[in-house]
C-alpha cells in the first residue's frame, strides 16, 4: 500500500514539475511578444488591450475550475491594491523590454524572491534569521552584477527591470492579506480586472496606426500569459512550493533561447553570472522557508 502510494505521489510530483516548466514557457513567449510590441506602442497601451482580451478568457475559466460565486470577492480593496501594484510592475518592466534584452531583463526579475524575503519582516512581522538575511544580500549582489552600476554597459533601463521586481515583489507579500475565502482564480480575475481599469485611460491616447499581425501579437499575449499564470498556479496545488518553484527559474532559458532566435542577442557572461547568484540565493529561501 505504501509502495503505490509513494508511486503515486511521486507521478504528482512530476506532473506538477511539467505543469510548471510549460506555465514557464508561455509566460517566457509572452515576454517575447510584448518586447515585439513595444516597439510600437505604449506599455499601458499593450496593458489595456492584452487585460481586455484575456479577461473572458479568466471569467471562464474561473466559472468552470471554481463557480460563478467566485467572482464575487470578500475584500475588494486589497484586489485593488494589488491591481494598481501589478500595473506599475507591468509598466517598469514592459518599458525596460525596450531596451534590455530579454534574458537580461528576466534575470532581473529574479530579484522578487528575495524582495518578498527582505519586506517580510517590516510588512508581514516575520522573523528573517542571519542565514536568510545572508541569502537576500548575496541576491542582491547578483542584482548588482547584472547591472553593473558605474560601468560602460550600464543601462537606465536596468533600473526599470530591478524597480518592476520590487513591486512584483510587493504583490507577492500582499497577497497574504486577501481574504482567506477568495481562491487563486479570484485573485487572478482581480489582477485582470483593475488592470483593464487603471489602463483605461489609454483610449484616449493617440495608437499607432495598427497592422494586421498586431492583433495575432495582442492575441498571442493574452493567452499565453493567462495559460502561464493558470499553469503555474495550478503546479502549486500539485505539489510544496519547495518542489515546483525553483522551475520558475527555467524562463532563463527560454528567455536566452527567444532573445536568440527572434532578435538574434546572446546576453553577455555577466548575466549568466549574476543571475546564477540571484537563482541560488532564491533556491535557498525555498528550501528555508518555515514549514507549516
Amino acid at each position: 500500500m505504501s509502495s503505490n502510494s509513494t508511486i503515486v505521489a511521486g507521478s504528482s510530483k512530476y506532473a506538477a514539475i511539467v505543469t510548471m516548466c510549460a506555465g514557464v514557457l508561455f509566460l517566457a513567449t509572452n515576454d517575447a511578444v510584448v518586447k515585439w510590441l513595444v516597439t510600437r506602442y505604449d506599455p499601458f497601451q499593450i496593458v489595456f488591450v492584452r487585460s481586455l482580451i484575456a479577461l473572458p478568457i479568466i471569467v471562464a475559466l474561473v466559472c468552470l475550475i471554481e463557480s460563478p460565486k467566485a467572482l464575487r470577492s470578500a475584500r475588494l480593496p486589497i484586489h485593488a491594491l494589488r491591481g494598481v501594484l501589478g500595473v506599475g510592475a507591468s509598466f517598469a518592466f514592459i518599458f525596460s523590454l525596450r531596451t534590455l534584452p530579454l534574458a537580461e531583463a528576466t534575470a532581473l526579475v529574479f530579484a522578487s524572491p528575495l524582495v518578498v524575503a527582505a519586506l517580510s519582516a517590516p510588512l508581514l512581522k516575520e522573523h528573517v534569521g542571519w542565514a536568510r538575511t545572508a541569502a537576500i544580500v548575496v541576491g542582491f549582489i547578483g542584482v548588482l552584477i547584472i547591472v553593473q552600476p558605474g560601468a560602460a554597459t550600464f543601462q537606465v533601463a536596468s533600473l526599470l527591470a530591478v524597480g518592476a521586481s520590487f513591486l512584483y515583489a510587493l504583490v507577492m507579500v500582499s497577497a497574504r492579506w486577501i481574504d482567506k475565502r477568495d481562491s487563486i482564480w479570484t485573485m487572478m480575475l482581480y489582477m485582470t480586472v483593475f488592470a483593464a481599469v487603471l489602463s483605461a485611460f489609454t483610449v484616449f491616447t493617440v495608437w499607432p496606426t495598427p497592422e494586421f499581425t498586431d492583433l495575432f501579437l495582442f492575441l498571442g499575449t493574452a493567452v499565453a500569459g493567462t495559460l502561464g499564470l493558470t499553469l503555474i498556479s495550478q503546479a502549486f496545488r500539485m505539489a510544496p512550493a519547495a518542489v515546483v518553484a525553483p522551475y520558475d527559474y527555467t524562463a532563463l532559458i527560454w528567455a536566452s533561447l527567444l532573445g536568440w532566435l527572434i532578435w538574434g542577442v546572446v546576453p553577455e557572461i555577466w548575466t549568466y553570472v549574476g543571475a546564477s547568484v540571484i537563482i541560488a540565493a532564491g533556491i535557498y529561501l525555498i528550501y528555508s522557508e518555515p514549514k507549516v
